[in-house]
């Protein structure tokens, strides 16, 4: 049943035609920086600082909406004899998998045909992408289902991408400088950790030749990031920003009433 519920799903993502878009998108984009820029790091440089705001954004937007704009399908479906579970595991699935899939394509294309799809910074970049794709679904399922007004969660969506992609920045900064006496090296490792577009951004920069350019900073970074234990700690992280907001979003989903 819930392969019938994801063909549904998928059809009605590709009928909005946004992923053909999302895919074009990325392909411009990556060709005109690949050609207008001076070298692979200023493209690596320039792709990772709009892919790192644009993806919580659009992920934040479109999966609310999508929800929202999808209540006469759920409610038609939830009137058959299937399991509410099945249901939401569709509705999600069938949204993240088509911007998987146009990101990596909209990427990796443009990559490939200058030969740097196997650049480990390329790599980390697409790896880090796809990882705020399914990140920030999962959170924007669990706004769009408590919430149930939708421009109220359109804006508590907005707010949420503003604070992860603008505001955590500025807030690590004024702890930076507050308690800049005392040592705040797992303070701020810690605090990266907690931020899943921090710490995208961070695992691709170390993967390019920009890490030397930070510093102590970069080092302290490297050392631990570069190491089993954090490497294990920042999966485990990025698991726990998608399994809690969907965990949440499914009891939500299994209590409302549509």
């Amino acid at each position: 049943m819930i392969g019938k519920l994801l063909g549904f799903a998928l059809k009605d993502i590709a009928r909005s035609k946004w992923v053909l878009l999302y895919v074009f998108f990325f392909i411009l984009l990556t060709e005109g920086l690949l050609r207008f820029t001076a070298g692979e790091a200023k493209t690596v440089v320039g792709l990772m600082n709009i892919v790192l705001l644009l993806i919580p954004l659009g992920a934040s937007m479109f999966g609310t909406l999508h929800l929202h704009n999808s209540r006469e399908f759920i409610e038609l479906i939830l009137t058959q004899p299937v399991r509410r579970s099945s249901v939401f595991a569709a509705l999600w699935l069938g949204v993240v998998i088509p911007f998987l899939a146009a990101f990596t394509l909209g990427v990796g294309i443009p990559m490939a045909a200058h030969g740097l799809i196997a650049d480990p910074t390329i790599v980390a970049l697409m790896v880090s992408g796809n990882v705020l794709t399914i990140v920030f679904f999962a959170l924007s399922f669990l706004v769009g289902i408590v919430i149930a007004d939708k421009a109220m969660s359109m804006g508590v969506a907005f707010v949420m991408w503003l604070f992860f992609a603008v505001l955590y920045d500025g807030l690590i900064l004024w702890v930076s400088v507050q308690y800049a006496d005392y040592p705040l090296e797992e303070a701020t490792i810690a605090m990266v950790v907690l931020n899943p577009v921090d710490l995208a951004r961070i695992v691709v920069t170390l993967t390019s030749d920009h890490a030397a350019l930070m510093g102590y900073t970069g080092a302290v970074f490297n050392q631990f990031f570069g190491t089993m234990r954090g490497i294990l700690i920042s999966a485990g992280s990025l698991v726990l920003w998608t399994a809690v907001p969907l965990w949440f979003a499914k009891r939500a989903f299994d209590k409302r009433d549509w």
